[in-house]
């Protein structure tokens, strides 16, 4: 193939625990792809690392992208700016695709209905705790048809909503979606879930900060939600961009 059909994009910060085991992943997923593995290109945006996540990715075939600005955003946006794939998918460093993500991607934006999507998550480990939590949040991934685990999009429609809002500290994934909602409800598509390739997501900071932490966690987040997602605050630089090796 002249380019590849699949980028998948991973924004990363001292990620050398955990990217490793996520292009373990990606490689499995990249064999299962029916186009063939040439057919899906890895960049990772390493913004501002200080250990080996850059030479981790540079040894295992990525490509890299270098940056200092701590802003998941800003992250992912440069990734895509660097990407040659015909469908954009981003992912995070700390978790696991499925195997058949490409495969999945492929159909759902093939059937023409489909604008955008996501494919869904299931945890790495389950206690009670964490149990609540995910049953608590299937309602609204349900009414908004809105998730997470690998977004995904066509690298056309990633230009026209001008990709991810780079003013947001934290939230800017949700709005990604609801502007590509947007952008394809005059085409009658919409948001879809491609929910038999779930990626297995991380629970560190369940480990950092209890298994039951998260609904606090959201009240505590409530204020700076309302006030501006865009200024940063000492609770939202701990809970998103708090160095993982710490």
């Amino acid at each position: 193939m002249s380019s590849p059909r699949f980028s998948l994009i991973v924004p990363a910060h001292n990620e050398q625990s955990y990217v490793g085991r996520l292009l373990d992943s990606v490689d499995i997923a990249r064999s299962r792809c029916r186009f063939g593995a040439e057919a899906v290109e890895v960049i990772v945006a390493d913004d501002g690392s200080t250990d080996a996540t850059a030479a981790i990715a540079e040894q295992r075939g990525c490509h890299v992208v270098q940056l200092a600005v701590r802003r998941i955003a800003a992250a992912r946006n440069a990734g895509a700016a660097m990407a040659t794939g015909e469908i954009l998918s981003f992912a995070d460093a700390d978790m696991r695709v499925h195997s058949e993500t490409f495969n999945a991607v492929d159909d759902m934006l093939g059937s023409g209905r489909i604008v955008a999507g996501a494919t869904g998550v299931t945890l790495e480990r389950w206690s009670l705790g964490l149990a609540v939590t995910y049953a608590l949040m299937v309602p609204w991934v349900w009414l908004l048809r809105m998730d997470t685990g690998v977004v995904f999009c066509r690298a056309a429609d990633f230009r026209a909503v001008g990709g991810f809002d780079e003013r947001r500290s934290f939230g800017e994934d949700v709005q990604f979606l609801l502007d590509l909602r947007r952008l394809g409800r005059p085409r009658g598509q919409r948001l879809g879930r491609a929910r038999r390739a779930k990626a297995i997501a991380s629970t560190r900071k369940f480990d950092r900060y209890g298994d039951w932490h998260y609904f606090p966690m959201l009240f505590r987040l409530l204020g700076p939600m309302l006030r501006s997602p865009t200024t940063r605050n000492p609770l939202v630089e701990d809970y998103w961009y708090r160095d993982p090796a710490r």
